[in-house]
């Protein structure tokens, strides 16, 4: 059988009426998305207790430089973010790793994926958290999250923007 593969596809389940659903996928994938943020959150909080952002973690920081203020929204890098952060985007990176491929448009559904993995990891550590909860998610109490507009740091809106951007170029049909 030269030129078949012999291996197992996986499929995902087509709509009623056995037509692909447009927006299943999608969903699935935020679903499983907001699903390891969950876990990521719950071991964060074993890692950080109602310390966030690192702050009693026995590990370098780097407190000023102006790299700082555009891409990590004026908190401190520190080691633990930075092997974290790292660790992540190779995880999500894995699947062309696995298959042997790259396309664009994949790439695009992985930092999207990634961006909104963060933002959920994030939003569900303080919601999860038993130091802080939804009363305590306010600038009063979180003052690594700099800047907010409405009730979220403005990280949030602009991360869960630019990933959705990228999520739905990623899922646009070819043709």
């Amino acid at each position: 059988m030269a030129g078949k593969s012999s291996g197992v596809r996986a499929v995902l389940p087509k709509a009623p009426g056995g037509k692909p659903s447009s927006f299943r996928h999608p969903l699935l994938l935020l679903g499983f998305v907001v699903l390891l943020s969950f876990f990521f959150a719950k071991l964060e909080i074993q890692i950080e207790g109602k310390n966030g952002w690192a702050s009693s973690l026995p590990t370098w920081k780097i407190e000023k430089h102006w790299l700082l203020d555009i891409f990590w929204g004026g908190r401190p890098m520190t080691g633990y973010h930075a092997w974290a952060f790292s660790f992540m985007f190779l995880v999500f990176h894995l699947h062309f790793f696995l298959t042997g491929t790259w396309r664009p448009l994949m790439e695009c559904r992985v930092l999207g994926s990634l961006m909104w993995f963060w933002i959920a990891e994030d939003f569900l550590w303080f919601l999860l958290n038993p130091a802080y909860g939804w009363n305590r998610f306010a600038p009063a109490f979180v003052p690594w999250h700099k800047s907010w507009i409405w009730l979220f740091p403005t990280d949030y809106w602009t991360f869960c923007a630019v990933g959705g951007i990228l999520l739905l170029l990623s899922f646009r049909r070819q043709s």
